[in-house]
């Protein structure tokens, strides 16, 4: 039997999570959708759209979709619905998980990863953010597990554009891509964002195309091309592009000047930093250095993901990973025309980069 996919929906308070499922619930494409609802959340859904069958927390609603309310523990709530599922009391094809406004997406992700049977059971598909452009700097600003939230995104929507100017909105997406250059960034309007945008993003997928902005990752700006080795001895900037901008031709640190409005803030700890290298790595030293980081880190490391080139395979290898938990499979071959770069991108809380990248280094053959 197929597994059932899951998606993570979080995003701060007033962002429109509870509008965009309401879209979700309601629209006839012909999916039936369970809703998992933390009910410790500011808004429910409205039961005056809601139809309740039995005395469980479980209601059924008219076209078929159903909206669980987590009373205990996630793990029981998922494995209550795939029992429910299987007794053929409840139909449903997919889950979407709403967190609460603050709630941090990390230990709900983990939950698909370390229970067997909830493995067996659940595909984790991909965490959408919302963020309320309006009040998105402020919340950014004051609220840790907003930054959080943003690290660990696949998707990012972004509510209520119409109510800022272009130039602020630009700068919210330039603060935005710094802390997490792996999510594509759109603005939504309620009640229009197509399915196909929220459904079926396969963000943890283990595939040989690792999402990073290209604007964050442009490699040319700093002065080496495809075609040519460079040393890593002394040549930090030659290839981790540290907050690169992608507004001018230059890399630049968190303090330096970047021609672009931004927000007073500027030096939010969650933050990210890619590494690339041509050399290939050492399986062993590699496998020890990251379970050692991830290890000390792991709290602190949201999300991670790297295309490989390993020595002693032809093929690629491909790798993720949310806080201590990680996960590694091997791809399709390198092209006999492809060059074997390895990249990485790291997304956390106050990573210390030098080590990470020195490490890194040492395990390239």
């Amino acid at each position: 039997m197929s597994l059932i996919p899951a998606t993570i929906l979080t995003g701060f308070l007033g962002a429109g999570k509870t509008t965009l499922l309401k879209r979700v619930l309601t629209e006839a494409h012909g999916q039936k959708i369970a809703v998992i609802e933390n009910e410790f959340g500011e808004e429910n859904i409205d039961t005056d759209i809601l139809r309740t069958e039995s005395k469980e927390q479980i209601v059924q609603m008219s076209n078929g979709c159903i909206c669980c309310t987590i009373r205990e523990d996630l793990r029981e709530t998922l494995q209550l619905l795939a029992a429910k599922r299987r007794q053929g009391l409840v139909e449903f094809d997919r889950i979407v998980i709403e967190t609460t406004g603050l709630a941090d997406p990390g230990p709900v992700a983990q939950t698909f990863f370390m229970d067997d049977e909830i493995a067996e059971t659940y595909l984790l598909d991909s965490i959408i953010t919302l963020v309320d452009a309006k009040h998105a700097n402020q919340q950014l600003d004051d609220r840790q597990e907003a930054r959080r939230q943003v690290g660990f995104a696949d998707q990012i929507f972004l509510s209520k554009t119409d109510l800022v100017s272009d130039a602020e909105k630009e700068a919210l997406i330039h603060r935005l891509k710094h802390m997490n250059p792996r999510a594509p960034i759109r603005a939504v309007h309620f009640g229009d964002v197509a399915l196909k945008e929220v459904l079926d993003l396969r963000g943890f997928n283990l595939n040989s195309k690792l999402d990073i902005d290209p604007d964050f990752l442009k490699e040319d700006s700093h002065g080496h091309g495809h075609d040519h080795a460079h040393g890593h001895e002394s040549h930090d900037k030659d290839h981790v592009h540290d907050e690169h901008c992608g507004h001018g031709e230059h890399a630049h640190e968190h303090g330096e000047h970047c021609d672009h409005p931004h927000h007073h803030h500027y030096d939010d700890d969650v933050k990210s930093f890619v590494f690339r290298s041509d050399r290939a790595f050492d399986p062993v030293k590699l496998e020890d250095f990251l379970g050692a980081i991830v290890n000390i880190y792991g709290p602190r490391m949201l999300r991670y993901k790297g295309v490989l080139n390993m020595r002693g395979t032809e093929r690629k290898v491909i790798f993720q990973g949310v806080h201590q938990l990680m996960g590694s499979d091997l791809g399709p071959e390198w092209a006999a025309d492809e060059q074997r770069v390895s990249k990485m991108v790291f997304i956390g809380i106050d990573l210390p980069k030098d080590i990470l990248v020195q490490g890194l280094e040492q395990c390239l053959v």
